[in-house]
């Protein structure tokens, strides 16, 4: 064993040496920065507007962002009554961020949730106590697949917190995510990454744009692959790689014309973590490094495909259109072991169940979205507005999945790999289910400004919505959606605001087709007798107040809120049957500070308190007044950076996430825990910079998420990344 560690030790630190080696490799004399000198920002009043910020633009190198990427979205994000978090590009690198997974996990106010067979793997976010895995959205369109989406092409990560059917259609109790891609720009580089560090991991990236003023066209090309062991699990691998194209005609004419496609695909090694005690009712107390899967079995291929045309004109500077239409396959194809006790006598004789936990879908959709916005005045009233049409075809494809059986148990505090004594036999690919779905949407938005103080913030949107298993016997349902936005802005100031705001949430029968039956009479299926059933609302009142100080290069902001759900779906004591007689209720804080204090140091924090309650769980009554199930109370995050010189920068950065409850009984819970992470970064040249991170300093064993509390998935240990970025 000890030989085995330190030839482990040799290989990772030669891994380092090289990339330290390829980057010094790249050096030039000449091409050393021209020193400028930092110079902090002097102690001008902090409510001070800066008249030169210019819409769409963006200060440098700092963490803070003034404009949601949607024409929705009809003014500047100070005075959009919403609580409102963007992640930028800037700071998902200085973090060491490759996923949404590793962006979402230090992101206040939002747990993790995990998937199995029924309720599939992929990316299980929880915004503001529910569930947002469908409320995904690429460039405003919404993405069906359940997979685990990269970073390699995301320009920022937009979260709207609170009921937001209004602005992007069922779903988004909690809010929606949005990933924003990058673009072809009108200039040329060539840029990237090659990164090595610790348990093996190789990654590089390729960013390459190319403008031709003549033909006013710009081409862009980004590029990725990863392989790597997961840090502080033993032999779980994963490997994936992935290519975006983007070409953009007519930059800087009224006419814009963007192709894209990105393609994404994965080879990895499942991992469900450790088992929950049923003694203890908490996860096993074992080794970290515990893996209970099967090497020589288990697997999980998944692969992307999105291709997008956008078609943008400027009638006038007031008045733009714009047509994006997306066609998108995914597909998911895996077998799985569940760490599970069968009971306690199991657990007692230190053994533990593999279970078998096998998917095989395919999810295809083509969505057309048209919008109108621009600006007009009605007498002395400015309107700021978007107007636009959906109409989208989604389809979720189960096939049969692949057949066997489990084998022996596993050891619990020893556990082998490669345990033998399991079958495994490859399914028909017959089509067992066929859900497609079918919504017409109309929606408007529009900001009134009735004084230079006050804004009238209104969004309205109608959705007719179909869903149908198009198997023999399949259930099917269809709706009518109607919901609103309402927002009072308040600016006592130019670099100010306070708002009132009024949203909701609509979601239907079938919203959620990939969800499990241990999801329950909550779940967004079409089991039983839902496909009857009207769909849930929820509602949300929010007080809030967003300030720009220090000369506008820091953004604060502060809100009160609460959601509540009065038709939530439970199960009847009486018939066993779904009915509309629930009530989830969630009161909450959020804080949040982004931008630079000065010139040199800049921070990103945030803080979320959220009372998640289960007012009526339906049933026996038995969980009535529990929380929550996935919900922290408390959670808060920190990442803060400074500019020692002209060369060199740190960074650091802290994440808390309170005791979450894993069953609705609340019996079965996951511990708190804090994590540290750090970072220094050192410009070698103008061309050249090297940034090393070390993620989870204390190497804290972290429990991310659960399924219905039988087992825990276990979080990456304290690991080392080096990486070289360059730009030409």
């Amino acid at each position: 064993m000890a030989a085995s560690f330190d030839s482990t030790r040799r290989v990772e630190s030669a891994h380092l040496c090289t990339a330290l080696g390829l980057a010094l490799a790249s050096y030039s004399a000449t091409s050393l920065a021209e020193t400028s000198g930092s110079s902090e920002t002097k102690a001008t009043s902090i409510l001070e507007l800066d008249a030169t910020n210019v819409k769409g633009t963006h200060q440098a190198d700092t963490f803070k962002v003034d404009e949601m990427s949607s024409p929705k979205f009809t003014a500047p994000l100070r005075e959009v009554p919403k609580s409102i978090t963007i992640i930028n590009e800037t700071l998902i690198k200085e973090r060491g961020a490759t996923s949404l997974t590793d962006v979402l996990r230090t992101t206040p106010g939002i747990t993790l949730g995990a998937g199995e067979g029924g309720t599939p793997l992929g990316d299980r976010p929880f915004i503001r106590g529910f569930e947002a895995s469908t409320d995904i959205m690429i460039d405003g369109v919404r993405d069906l697949g359940r997979i685990s989406h990269e970073a390699f092409n995301v320009e920022s990560v937009e979260i709207v917190k609170g009921p937001g059917s209004a602005y992007s259609g069922r779903g988004s109790t909690g809010g929606s995510i949005n990933l924003v891609s990058k673009a072809a720009k009108a200039e040329d580089f060539i840029a990237g990454s090659v990164t090595l560090g610790t348990d093996q991991l190789r990654r590089n990236t390729l960013d390459i744009n190319q403008y031709l003023p003549e033909e006013d066209l710009a081409l862009r090309l980004n590029a990725m692959k990863h392989e790597a062991d997961t840090p502080g699990r033993d032999d779980v691998e994963v490997k994936r790689w992935g290519i975006a194209p983007t070409i953009t005609w007519g930059l800087q004419g009224p006419t814009r014309v963007t192709a894209g496609y990105y393609h994404l695909q994965t080879d990895d090694i499942p991992d469900q973590g450790h088992p929950i005690s049923l003694i203890h009712n908490k996860p096993v107390d074992v080794d970290r490094d515990n893996f209970y899967g099967l090497v020589d079995r288990d697997f999980r291929k998944t692969s992307a495909d999105l291709a997008t045309l956008m078609v943008e004109h400027d009638f006038t500077q007031e008045l733009t259109l714009r047509n994006t239409l997306r066609g998108g396959r995914t597909m998911q194809n895996y077998v799985m072991s569940r760490p599970v006790f069968a009971n306690v006598e199991q657990e007692q004789n230190g053994l533990v169940g593999r279970g078998f936990r096998p998917r095989n879908v395919v999810n295809t959709s083509v969505i057309n979205q048209t919008d109108l916005f621009g600006t007009f005045h009605t007498g002395d009233i400015k309107h700021r507005y978007s107007a636009g049409l959906e109409l989208s075809r989604e389809t979720i494809t189960e096939k049969d999945k692949h057949a066997g059986n489990n084998g022996r148990p596993g050891d619990l505090y020893d556990p082998n790999p490669h345990d033998g004594g399991w079958t495994l036999l490859p399914g028909t690919g017959q089509v067992t289910g066929k859900y497609q779905t079918e919504v017409k949407s109309l929606y408007a938005f529009d900001t009134l400004t009735l004084h230079e103080q006050w804004d009238l913030n209104l969004g309205l949107r109608y959705d007719d919505y179909q869903v149908k298993n198009r198997v023999a016997g399949g259930g099917e349902s269809s709706s009518e959606l109607w919901n609103y936005q309402l927002g009072i802005v308040f600016k006592p100031l130019p670099n100010g605001s306070i708002y009132l705001s009024y949203g909701t949430s609509s979601n239907p029968s079938g919203e959620n087709t990939q969800s499990g039956g241990a999801d329950g009479a909550g779940a967004g299926n079409l089991n039983g007798n839902k496909a009857d059933l009207d769909p849930e609302k929820s509602r949300s009142l929010e007080l809030g107040t967003k300030w720009d100080v220090f000369n506008q290069q820091l953004s604060l902001t502060a809100a009160v809120f609460r959601t509540e759900k009065t038709n939530a779906r439970v199960s009847d004591p009486v018939t066993g049957l779904v009915v509309l007689d629930g009530d989830q209720r969630v009161t909450g804080i959020e804080l949040g500070a982004t931008g630079r204090i000065t010139d040199a140091w800049a921070v990103w924090a945030g803080y979320t308190y959220l009372d998640a309650e289960v007012v009526k769980a339906g049933g026996d009554g038995s969980n009535d007044g529990n929380r929550s199930k996935f919900i922290a109370p408390n959670s808060f995050s920190l990442w803060t950076s400074y500019d020692i010189d002209d060369r060199w920068r740190v960074g650091g950065g802290a994440n808390y996430m309170d005791q979450r409850y894993m069953n609705d009984a609340n019996t079965v819970s996951i511990d708190d825990y804090w994590r540290y992470d750090a970072m220094v970064a050192y410009k070698v040249s103008k061309n050249l910079d090297l940034q090393l991170n070390v993620l989870n300093l204390t190497d804290e064993t972290i429990y991310d998420a659960s399924h219905v509390g039988l087992f825990a998935t276990v979080a990456p240990g304290r690991s080392a990344e080096l990486t070289a970025n360059f730009k030409f």
